[in-house]
């Protein structure tokens, strides 16, 4: 049975918009000690849309960290804690495509990188989708809207077009599941 570390100690690092850096003490189950560097985040959605005519819907923007456009399902960060992530999810595909939908089911909630980060993830469906958002994106986002089909998503997953975990995760429950 695994033993859980224990916190000894917790130093507050860095508070931005976005993450919470800490560096903690923690005991190990031996009786060492070991230092974790903790990224603490509020969490975020993803939304899995498919048109009409089974496509997926998909937006190409730059990702400053990993310095080069990615293409992603629609997704975002939970703007406060606490805030319902089924309602944020709707939000994040009216703002960032132009589409809605009835509602969102969720298929998947997990955490993006647990070596380093609580950053926890929720993966929704969208039913019902409808071309009629006059949301736009944040103010520091650019995108563009890419739409594939289930060959195209296949291809670009196999030429390494696409490389963020959380579309990666979709386009496969996709492709398997419809």
């Amino acid at each position: 049975m695994i033993t859980p570390e224990k916190q000894i100690s917790s130093q507050h690092i860095f508070a931005g918009r976005v993450v919470q850096l800490f560096l903690d003490e923690v005991s190990l189950p031996n009786g060492k000690t070991a230092t974790r560097e903790v990224v603490r985040h509020k969490g975020a959605v993803a939304v899995l849309a498919a048109t009409p005519d089974n496509k997926i819907v998909l937006v190409e923007q730059f990702r400053y960290p990993c310095n080069r456009v990615l293409l992603e399902i629609p997704a975002g960060k939970l703007d406060i804690a606490g805030e319902n992530p089924e309602q944020c999810a709707l939000r994040e595909l009216a703002e960032e495509t132009p589409y809605t939908c009835e509602r969102v089911d969720l298929i998947y909630t997990f955490y993006t990188s647990a070596g380093f980060s609580d950053e926890k993830l929720y993966l929704y469906r969208a039913k019902n989708l409808k071309r009629n958002s006059t949301l736009k994106p944040d103010e520091d986002e650019w995108l563009e809207l890419r739409e594939l089909s289930k060959a195209e998503a296949q291809t670009a997953l196999q030429n390494g077009e696409i490389v963020d975990v959380k579309t990666i995760v979709a386009v496969q429950h996709w492709l398997i599941n419809g």
